[in-house]
Parts: structure tokens; sequence; C-alpha cells
């Protein structure tokens, strides 16, 4: 490539880039390193009732909504699931859970959301968990302060992968979805970003973008901090 086409791709990237004026964070496995232990309640209570969840059946839910999880294990496990009594029994081993171990924040999440404060820059929170968790869980690991704009799966009509809690979470920033970064670590998350006309980036969690999704993010970093580094070195406080 020659040095003149490489300032011309530059010069486009950055007045792409100078466009945007919010980020939304998802909140469970962006955020927070609660995948996991999501999983673990999941497993665990559905044994309980003599029932195996698969990693790769969980996977399939990583990102949408409990609605839509709650209809993916009576689709697996048949009509006859007691989904309602099982659901209960997830939250309890949830809950048990972070009374004993708390709710591990993800690597680099603080200096980010740090050095966007310092901007004043503004920022959402964009989750497929319902409201009343969302608030549990920042109240919980002290990052309530960090966001005024919270939208929570219960809030929309349609979760993800469809683009309702992003476009929700941009008309609240009074911000065009198009000047919106979006922050996720899930397929769904991606693409319903992609779907609101936002700019998605990735930071993968439990599993890798798979071919189809890695063309629908605009970057996909292994972590917050080399997403950080990231919106540092591109001059990211020039668009403020």
């Amino acid at each position: 490539m020659s040095k003149a086409i490489a300032l011309l791709l530059m010069h486009k990237y950055n007045k792409i880039f100078m466009q945007i004026k919010a980020i939304i964070f998802d909140m469970d496995g962006l955020m927070l390193d609660t995948e996991p232990i999501a999983e673990m309640g999941w497993r665990r209570a559905l044994a309980d009732w003599g029932y195996h969840l698969s990693h790769e059946l969980y996977l399939s839910v990583i990102g949408t909504t409990i609605v839509n999880a709650r209809r993916v294990w009576v689709e697996s496990f048949g009509a006859d699931l007691p989904i309602e009594a099982i659901y209960k029994r997830h939250q309890e081993y949830i809950n048990a859970h972070i009374d004993e171990h708390g709710i591990p924040i993800k690597p680099g999440l603080l200096d980010l959301l740090t050095w966007l404060e310092q901007r004043h820059f503004p920022k959402a929170v964009g989750s497929s968990t319902q409201r009343a968790r969302v608030l549990h869980k920042l109240n919980f690991t002290g990052l309530q302060d960090y966001f005024n704009i919270i939208v929570g799966g219960d809030e929309v009509t349609h979760g993800k992968p469809a683009p309702d809690i992003f476009l929700a979470a941009a008309e609240l920033l009074h911000i065009s979805p198009h000047e919106c970064v979006v922050l996720e670590d899930s397929e769904a998350g991606i693409r319903a970003a992609h779907a609101a006309g936002m700019m998605p980036m990735m930071i993968p969690d439990l599993k890798p973008p798979s071919a189809e999704i890695k063309p629908l993010a605009r970057q996909i970093f292994p972590s917050l901090m080399e997403a950080h580094a990231f919106f540092e070195s591109n001059h990211f406080e020039i668009i403020l």
C-alpha cells in the first residue's frame, strides 16, 4: 500500500471516528465476569431436576434476555420442564455464589470508565438483564455512579439481537445511533448494535466471534485494556 493511500484511509477512518459521541456498555460478560456464574446457576438448577445443560447450549443464549433463555430451555428439554421452579433455584444458586465470592469486574474496566469520566464523555448501559438486576449488580460492584443512563432487557419489546435496547439508550442519551460506539462481548449484542446502525466493538468472553460476526464488529479486542488503549491512540478526546 502506498503512503498516499494509507494517509487517505487514515483520514477517512478518523473522520468516521470523530463522529462518535457516546459509548454504550453491555454489562454481563463485558463489564462484569458474571457469565460463568450464570452458567453454573442454570446447570445446577437444571441438574436438580435431572436435566443436563451443555456448555454449547448455554452459549446459544449468551447476550439474550431471560425470557429467551427460558424459552430455549423449554424447547430443548420439553414442555413439561418446571421452568418457574428451576428459574427460582437458579437465582438462589447465583445469589449464594455472589454473597460468598462477590462479582468480579473485568480487567481494565475501571481505568476506562475513569478515563471517560475525566473527559465528561457520555455513556450508558444497555443490558439484556432485567433492570432491577442491572441496578443491583452495579450497586454491588460500586459502578452505579459511572452511569446515569441504563436500559434493561425488560424495558423494551424485543431483546438482543434486535436493536431495541441500544436504540432506547441512544434516545435517552439524546445522541444519534450512528454516533454511538457499543462495547459488547456477545454475538447477540454485536448483531443488535449493527442493526441499530451503531459502531460495534467486541471483547469476546466465553465464546470467540464466529465467521459471521467478525465482519459486523468494527474492532475486536482481547480485553477492555486494549479497547482503552485503542481509544487513546486514536485521539478519542478530539470528538468531545
